[in-house]
């Protein structure tokens, strides 16, 4: 039987893989779509082993920047170093979930996972039954992704991101059409993960979720950031509109 929608998101074991003071680095980042620039000189610094909430209004540029940190796309302009190597070097050491689920809706959640294991050399099911439960789900459960509610969905696409143990986590909207009871567990999770040495960057229209969780609250707008601030309460007055 799947487990309900409701229930408590389990926490993994981790392992400490980054020291004080590594980085990663966005240097003067320029992103175009035609005429269109998304990024417009994005310069910042981000600690390792912190939790960093992207918050802005829909077009202020955050999905691009994170799909650049990931290294899904390329700068017209610009570098980006994940602790000292382009983004491409350091896939293995990321994590991404994107708003779309990136699932094969055909698949079990076991499927998908045992499928995209095997991309990172993962043999056998234990993986892959650890960190569904960990979202919360049932390793058991045989029907397809396609038939899953969207509050799953998001679970098991999140269940797919942590499936290799990466340094990185790269997380747009993770709590998008999840009840709440459910976010907060998700949110504990990845504070667990935050804790355990892991860098978290989520971006969210539900800010208030992370507020004494993430380290800082970093404020795009028109492809810049304008603000970053260890406290929502601080910067409300930055990104108008946000939720």
């Amino acid at each position: 039987m799947p487990i309900p929608d409701s229930e408590r998101v389990g926490i993994l074991p981790l392992i400490v893989t980054d020291t004080p003071g590594s980085t990663i680095t966005v240097n003067n980042v320029i992103k175009q779509f035609g005429r269109f620039a998304a990024l417009r000189g994005v310069t910042a610094e981000f600690d390792a082993g912190r939790f960093h909430a992207i918050l802005g209004e829909n077009g202020a540029g955050k999905t691009t920047l994170l799909r650049a940190l990931a290294g899904l796309a390329q700068p017209t302009r610009g570098e980006i170093s994940i602790f000292g190597r382009s983004p491409q070097e350091a896939c293995r050491d990321i994590g991404y979930m994107a708003h779309p689920s990136l699932l094969y809706d055909e698949m079990s959640g076991m499927e998908n996972l045992r499928y995209f294991g095997s991309l990172y050399g993962i043999v056998g099911d234990a993986r892959c039954e650890e960190v569904i439960r960990a979202v919360g789900l049932d390793p058991e459960l045989t029907r397809a992704v396609g038939q899953y509610s969207q509050g799953m969905r998001q679970r098991m696409s999140l269940a797919r991101a942590i499936l290799h143990d990466p340094r990185v986590l790269l997380l747009d909207e993770p709590f998008s059409n999840v009840d709440v009871h459910s976010a907060r567990a998700m949110v504990g999770l990845l504070k667990g993960m935050r804790d355990a040495g892991k860098t978290v960057f989520v971006i969210t229209h539900q800010a208030l979720l992370l507020e004494g969780v993430a380290d800082e609250f970093v404020w795009m707008q028109a492809g810049e950031i304008v603000d970053r601030t260890a406290s929502l309460a601080r910067s409300a007055s930055s990104a108008e509109g946000i939720q």
